[in-house]
């Protein structure tokens, strides 16, 4: 008799838990740890070569940087990558790389310098063209001015190539 009684108190719990669970099925709620927020129809990307139109040129920051964005997106998401005509298109090129003193201390000496890349993209949601963009991103990093950029340089370039990507990325993918 008393657990006939118990399970009175659980009836309105147990028609909600019924009626509920069909209801709630037929729901879709798409959430990625990642922050990346991606409409369903979006099932492909493609990243452009990033060719060097900058001043002063790296050899090996074009191909670096496309294959840290192509990384990133394939990382962070779950589209495929293709080689062209891709539900969301990155392509664009790399503007500026540029060193300059910072940091000046007594006698007119550059305790610093900061390496800068800029690049140019242009991002096509060929799903949504309302969200289409074309923006300019710059990162730097700086290193001790009594040390020369090639020997910094590649370890500088991780850095600046790692927080470009993020920008594109959140800017593009995650929305922020």
């Amino acid at each position: 008799m008393r657990l006939i009684n118990q399970l009175r108190h659980l009836r309105p719990f147990l028609l909600l838990l019924f009626v509920g669970i069909p209801f709630f099925q037929g729901c879709k709620f798409s959430y990625s740890f990642t922050g990346a927020s991606i409409a369903d129809q979006v099932k492909t990307f493609s990243v452009d070569y990033f060719a060097n139109r900058a001043r002063l040129v790296n050899p090996n920051l074009s191909q670096q940087f496309t294959e840290a964005l192509q990384e990133k997106l394939t990382r962070q998401t779950s589209l495929d990558l293709v080689t062209t005509r891709g539900d969301l298109e990155f392509s664009g090129q790399v503007t500026g790389y540029d060193t300059r003193p910072m940091n000046i201390k007594e006698g007119d000496f550059a305790a610093q310098t900061r390496l800068t890349v800029t690049i140019k993209v242009k991002y096509v949601n060929n799903t949504d063209h309302e969200e289409d963009w074309e923006k300019t991103f710059s990162a730097y990093a700086d290193y001790e001015s009594t040390r020369i950029l090639s020997d910094v340089e590649e370890e500088l370039m991780v850095e600046i190539i790692e927080q470009l990507v993020e920008d594109i990325f959140n800017q593009s993918i995650a929305n922020w």
